[in-house]
């Protein structure tokens, strides 16, 4: 009784924590989802706000019709005069705030005029964010991913007073550093969560040294429970890939590497979870590869079915170009699944090669194919390579440890410049 008490009081230094992103719900950032669960699980007060409302493939399960039922959609609500009038109305009353964030958004705009056009319409989007945070009584607002709707987390921080953070992932913000203003987002925010450190490096080119010791490592994590898998011997060679069907994803090269490794395993299929604008294009690659009778394409699955899908194959595999760290590689160690993935940004933190899975080069399909042969070919490495991953993810990207760590992070109780949590040392 005594701890949960104490619980209860330590989380009270921060009352109302308000999630924002882009888009959210979404297939693809189900992480940001279990965070928040999580967060309210441990005893904060969490509420969820996105730029723009998603569509309804990205709703297709409970959890995600839930999340959505009670999402602050910022665009839809700019809309609405009863909203708009009263946000603006409040903030021409607050003269002082609104130049600051007026000229905090001039400070950030990339050239060009269309540029500038972007920058007052995500003013308006933080004035209409600010009147929300007011409404609700937030006291702190942590925004996931590090471009535009990082953007406007700020300039509503900026408006509202209210403190902000963010998770900074990757990859593709550090492809245009300077128009997002990585520099700007990191010195004004209370503190980064990057998502390993391959993406802490990045931040720390892009920021001033003084700001280093804000950049925490917080891992995305998932929940153990949901991927429980027992181990078995493979009954069928079943590989899986989740992801989009996109170029960014090398979807074609992993078809070409399974064309490859059919010769020596033609029993061997092939399952795509995902869907995206090349599809199409994709569908075809598979036929004339001689192939598309051994691949199922699923479209997009809520995460349930995603869940049922890796817990009836026996391989997965992500042939991306550009990544951060994806979860969806981590679920599979969950499950038990060897993996094989490419060399990028912070997968080699994730994956370690020959003992959880293969690491290999990114585009390179004479290696994807020696990979998946190997592992088809010896059923009891598998199996090592499962057990080895599932312990893995036990240790370092576990949901609960993650969100304690993350937590100390939102009350001020985290150790002064620890990266990780257990740090001893205070580190740049």
């Amino acid at each position: 009784m005594g701890a949960d008490l104490a619980k209860i009081q330590k989380w009270e230094v921060f009352l109302h924590i308000v999630y924002l992103t882009g888009e959210y719900p979404a297939i693809s950032h189900t992480f940001i989802q279990r965070e928040v669960v999580e967060l309210r699980a441990q005893g904060f007060k969490v509420s969820t706000c996105s730029i723009r409302c998603t569509g309804p493939e990205h709703r297709r399960g409970a959890e995600e019709q839930d999340a959505a039922a009670t999402t602050f959609y910022v665009l839809e609500a700019a809309r609405r005069p009863s909203i708009l009038f009263p946000a603006l109305f409040g903030v021409f009353r607050r003269p002082k705030a609104l130049w600051h964030a007026v000229s905090l958004a001039w400070s950030i705009r990339p050239p060009g005029l269309r540029a500038l056009f972007y920058q007052l319409f995500y003013l308006v989007e933080a004035i209409v964010l600010a009147y929300h945070l007011r409404h609700v009584g937030a006291t702190h607002l942590h925004n996931h991913f590090g471009n535009s709707s990082c953007s406007v987390a700020m300039l509503t921080s900026a408006i509202s007073n209210v403190p902000f953070s963010y998770t900074m992932h990757g990859p593709a913000i550090f492809f245009e550093p300077l128009k997002w203003r990585i520099d700007k987002k990191i010195a004004r925010a209370q503190f980064v969560a990057c998502i390993s450190h391959f993406c802490r490096s990045q931040g720390m080119i892009f920021s001033d040294p003084i700001h280093w010791t804000k950049l925490r490592i917080v891992h995305c994590a998932v929940t153990l429970d949901r991927y429980d898998k027992e181990t078995a011997a493979p009954a069928r060679k079943r590989i899986i890939f989740v992801g989009r069907l996109a170029a960014v994803k090398g979807v074609r090269v992993l078809l070409e590497a399974f064309a490859l490794a059919q010769r020596a395993h033609p029993d061997a299929e092939l399952i795509l979870v995902g869907d995206g604008v090349e599809r199409h294009d994709i569908e075809a690659h598979s036929k004339a590869l001689g192939c598309d009778g051994a691949v199922r394409f699923t479209g997009y699955l809520s995460q349930p079915e995603v869940t049922a899908e890796l817990a009836q194959a026996d391989i997965f595999a992500l042939p991306s170009f550009a990544e951060g760290v994806p979860v969806v590689l981590m679920e599979a160690m969950a499950s038990r699944l060897p993996v094989i993935a490419t060399r990028v940004a912070g997968i080699p933190e994730l994956v370690i090669d020959g003992q959880n899975g293969y690491v290999v080069p990114p585009g390179d399909v004479g290696a994807f194919s020696a990979a998946l042969i190997t592992l088809l070919d010896d059923p009891k490495k598998c199996e090592y390579m499962g057990q080895s991953g599932r312990s893995h993810i036990e240790a370092e990207y576990n949901l609960s440890k993650e969100v304690a760590w993350l937590a100390s992070l939102f009350d001020g109780t985290a150790p002064a410049g620890a990266i990780r949590p257990n740090d001893d040392i205070t580190t740049t």
